[in-house]
């Protein structure tokens, strides 16, 4: 296998190659005015080691594929065009008023609890660019109203000489009758050929979104007009750069639903957030090859903290109506949860606990923290564990960086003064901060789903997960902690092990059970069909990718839920077909064991009813991946290291210096067992092994932290 992934993250891009065999790893600072830049200096880091040139690199391997933050900076950055929304009458404020809950929406619960101070956010669509169209389908998907096409070509106009440079179609109940948003884009080319306005696109809502929800379907279609030029121009400028340099095969982007396409076939919103989900998907097929059991992902890169949760049972962990931003969709995406705890994160002062707060913001690369020397004025988590020792100066991201010690003692003055405390203090409460907050956050995620941290193997990877890995354990309760195989650039490992999948559904109203009429689900004609439309989708999109239909499989997921209730619980099925009572019955069953093992047994409630409310396929085409193995603690005695130094380290709960061994990359061969406190510093990451703590080199590069009798 020979293949190129890459995760272009907030501030560093990180390269995966994996040629014929060897493995290894390329990283550089993110370039935001041109990704491509980025992406060449990470590949040219991961060429020299295998000594080969980046063009015949780029011609001998199978595929180059992409996870991308595109997205998410474009929308921090409201850059995006002006966009027009044709609504049905009556609908005009669906949007602007958000459910209501757009005040807090994508916010902490400490800020959307402050409800006096709550503003929405700025409108990507102002209500002066929407217009109501006189038109109206039914929920059974009747004509209600027949679409007035005189007013649609009246709205058209209006919107294109307002300045629109995208526009997008919401109209209610379109996703059981598409036909009136149908006819108004041939209506949109019949008025306006491509020849008289280029490229401005028209973006369907049923096409984006295949589940009711006017305000989420509507979101997530007016995201996707907003985001179409930036990651049309961004991921286009990476295809050229690869075209220039001799890679002629097309280009794949990796999906925030676990899977890639091309990426003439990838929407823009689909990007979103595929860095952090390619994470995850790499912890599930390192979970699958070698029986670590349940897994909570963990990526502290340099701008965030991001948390995966992946049951060994199979158990798909999606949001389907995630928030973006600030704003509620309707995509079906990885779950995922991120914290502001990245070693890039800004350090403050709490004016109201008087203690430090760590983020959101980020220095991100540009200028970076404060001793990348770079134009950084602001304390960060790395400034902070430059001066407790933990960072090499001089060797910092294999030598590409130079770390300025002085410019973070100049950083983190002022906030030491405001804590009234000396800068190794302070720099030792940011450490406890931030490792108690991601171990906070980690807790909190797993115990609201029913988990406890102690049936789970936690990893800890990106570019700073190893050097805080103890001390996230240590507060979590924990006492394993995994560094898995090449675990800075760990999400690029999982962009290249992604299966090439999409996915499509629709939302239905099938009734299981009806307690009132005491009456089992029959109409399977129906629901197969509706399953059958949706792999029909599937197929075409992995066809048109050159893809034999032979070779693709199908995975049908179904969001049910007991009567009335609001909660829905996704259930995966091998039932792709309905044919008998039998089928019906067993399809129940698997529900209620699902809602069971959710919510509690006894919990269920079949007797308020069983429904169906979205049918969803996942279809795919399965890919080689990078294999994992032998990464387990055998227990045996392994090889001493040889320490290359020692270095005066400070560690929250310990009064003064402690001198700490330093490794280099030699310790990471197999079977090295070192005694903390050590540090294990290698061209790609940090290993800090704090006091009291233990270190086991697996094989590939993993790396076990465990302390007690573990």
């Amino acid at each position: 296998m020979k293949r190129v992934s890459v995760d272009i993250g907030g501030t560093f891009t990180d390269c995966f190659v994996a040629w014929g065999g060897r493995n290894v790893q390329g990283k550089a600072l993110t370039t935001h005015h041109n990704l491509a830049l980025g992406f060449n200096e990470s590949l040219a880091n991961a060429c020299r080691d295998l000594g080969v040139d980046v063009p015949a690199l780029l011609s001998q391997v199978d595929s180059v594929r992409y996870a991308t933050t595109l997205g998410t900076n474009a929308l921090i950055e409201r850059k995006g065009p002006r966009i027009g929304a044709l609504v049905t009458t009556g609908f005009k404020s669906t949007i602007p008023l958000s459910r209501a809950r757009g005040y807090g929406e994508g916010l902490s619960e400490e800020r959307q609890m402050d409800i006096p101070n709550a503003q929405r956010p700025e409108a990507i669509v102002p209500i002066p660019m929407i217009r109501e169209v006189r038109e109206r389908i039914d929920y059974l998907g009747q004509p209600f109203w027949p679409l007035d096409e005189d007013d649609v070509r009246r709205c058209i106009r209006e919107l294109v000489d307002a300045g629109a440079e995208a526009l997008v179609v919401a109209f209610t109940n379109s996703v059981v009758n598409p036909a009136h948003e149908l006819r108004v884009r041939e209506i949109f080319l019949e008025e306006y050929p491509a020849h008289l306005l280029g490229a401005i696109p028209m973006l369907l809502s049923h096409q984006v979104a295949g589940r009711k929800g006017e305000y989420a379907r509507s979101m997530s279609t007016i995201m996707d007009a907003f985001l179409h030029a930036t990651m049309y121009h961004g991921l286009g400028t990476l295809e050229l750069n690869l075209r220039a340099q001799g890679y002629d095969k097309p280009m794949l982007v990796n999906h925030n639903s676990g899977g890639m396409a091309q990426l003439n076939s990838t929407d823009a919103l689909q990007t979103v957030h595929s860095g952090p989900v390619s994470g995850i998907a790499a912890s599930e097929h390192l979970m699958n090859q070698t029986g670590l059991g349940n897994v909570v992902a963990t990526d502290m890169g340099g701008t965030s903290f991001d948390i995966g949760i992946v049951d060994q049972g199979g158990v798909k962990h999606y949001d389907f109506n995630p928030v973006i931003d600030r704003w509620l969709v309707s995509i079906p995406m990885v779950h995922l949860v991120t914290l502001g705890a990245g070693g890039g994160s800004i350090c403050s002062y709490d004016r109201l606990f008087k203690t430090v707060k760590i983020g959101p913001e980020s220095a991100g690369s540009d200028p970076g923290p404060a001793c990348y020397d770079r134009g950084g004025l602001k304390p960060t988590v790395t400034d902070a564990d430059l001066l407790l020792g933990y960072l090499d100066p001089a060797n910092y991201a294999n030598g590409h960086i130079k770390l300025n010690p002085r410019r973070s003692r100049q950083a983190l003055e002022d906030l030491a003064d405001a804590l009234d405390l000396d800068l190794t203090e302070a720099a030792k409460l940011i450490k406890k901060t931030v490792d108690a907050n991601m171990a906070n956050g980690i807790a909190t995620e797993l115990r609201t789903r029913g988990y406890e941290p102690k049936d789970f193997t936690v990893l800890a990877y990106g570019g700073n997960g190893p050097l805080h890995a103890c001390g996230i354990a240590a507060v979590l309760g924990v006492d394993r902690i995994l560094a898995p195989p090449f675990s800075s650039v760990f999400s690029a490992v999982g962009a290249g092990n992604m299966n090439q999948m999409h996915i499509h559904e629709s939302s239905t109203w099938t009734v299981l059970f009806d307690p009132n009429l005491k009456r089992f689900f029959s109409d399977y004609a129906a629901f197969n069909a509706s399953v059958e439309e949706l792999e029909r989708r599937g197929r075409e999109d992995l066809l048109r990718q050159g893809f034999d239909a032979a070779d693709i499989r199908y995975r049908l997921e179904i969001d049910m839920r007991y009567g009335n209730q609001r909660v829905q619980t996704a259930v995966v099925t091998d039932l792709n077909r309905l044919d008998s009572q039998r089928d019906v019955l067993r399809l129940m069953e698997q529900f209620h064991r699902s809602y069971g093992d959710r919510f509690g047994e006894g919990s269920q409630s079949p007797e308020a009813g069983v429904r169906i409310n979205t049918l969803r396929v996942c279809s795919y085409v399965e890919q080689a991946t990078a294999a994992f193995s032998g990464i387990q603690d055998d227990g045996r005695a392994g090889r001493t290291a040889t320490p290359v130094g020692t270095r005066l380290c400070h560690f929250p709960g310990h009064d003064g210096a402690v001198e700490t061994r330093l490794y280099d990359a030699s310790a990471l061969a197999e079977g090295t067992r070192i005694e903390g406190p050590a540090l294990v510093t290698t061209p790609a990451t940090t290993y800090l092994i704090e006091p009291g703590w233990r270190y086991y080199a697996a094989a590939q590069g993993a790396v076990w932290f465990t302390r007690g009798g573990h």
